[in-house]
């Protein structure tokens, strides 16, 4: 049997088995600190396009793993795992310094001749080769519970001090991820890519995000509406763009991903 007929029961690195009815599959990177569940406000379906987010070691219920590491041994250890789910039309969606992890990813399939994504989507980070660039790497441990504690409420959610605890310990190993990370120059992807802009977003400016445009032959930068952490919600206009990416409209949505 080969890689890409393979399928394995309730992968690690994804929440939930893929469905085999969906046309194309949507694999969505998390930000920082936290786990797949940043996505539970997401539907499961976009159109004919399933959300596929992926679960990281480290957090939620892979809280007992060890930490990826690297963004590049974060790319070395999912391709496998992933590969099996790949047998269709498929793109990366990553927000903030989640669209790092999800550009290396693409690029190490491309390196080893695998299936790439049709579209590489990245909302408010720069390019690789101006990494690192993130506010919170300089910011303490008190002003990062702070932050974590707005993303909580940012959520839906309560901040409470155990959780917000167990948050900054997963946070500093990412922001690790992030420190480290380094690409000289662009290097160019067989794929379409999409750079996103939130009109409100105090965290990176609208011409900040050009260095995109060395990383492919297709490039777009598209400005939404709301702030950083808008995309949490899945507002119409984000998923608007996701379905067309994928070459599919936004207008049937299904239940949310998660409760």
């Amino acid at each position: 049997m080969s890689a890409l007929s393979s399928r394995k029961s309730s992968p690690p690195w994804l929440l939930r088995d893929p469905s085999d009815s969906a046309r194309a599959r949507l694999f969505c990177f998390r930000y920082s600190g936290v786990g797949a569940s940043m996505f539970s406000q997401w539907p499961r379906l976009v159109g004919d396009i399933e959300i596929c987010p992926i679960q990281l070691p480290a957090r939620e219920n892979r809280l007992r793993e060890p930490h990826f590491g690297t963004y590049e041994e974060l790319a070395r250890s999912i391709i496998d795992p992933l590969l099996p789910y790949l047998d269709r039309p498929f793109a990366f969606f990553g927000h903030c310094a989640a669209a790092l992890p999800a550009f290396e990813v693409a690029h190490r399939l491309h390196e080893e001749g695998l299936p790439t994504p049709d579209s590489l989507v990245v909302s408010a980070q720069v390019a690789p080769h101006h990494c690192p660039f993130d506010r919170y790497l300089e910011l303490a441990d008190e002003q990062l519970l702070v932050e974590l504690g707005a993303l909580v409420q940012a959520r839906g959610g309560k901040p409470h001090p155990m959780l917000l605890g167990m948050m900054l310990d997963v946070l500093r190993q990412d922001l690790e991820s992030n420190r480290v990370y380094r690409r000289p120059k662009p290097v160019s992807l067989p794929t379409r890519i999409v750079a996103l802009h939130w009109e409100s977003d105090v965290e990176i400016r609208q011409d900040q995000l050009l260095g995109w445009s060395q990383y492919a032959e297709s490039v777009s930068f598209e400005v939404l509406d709301g702030g950083h952490f808008d995309f949490l919600s899945a507002p119409a206009e984000l998923m608007d763009v996701l379905a067309r990416s994928l070459g599919s409209t936004a207008s049937s949505i299904d239940e949310p991903a998660m409760g």
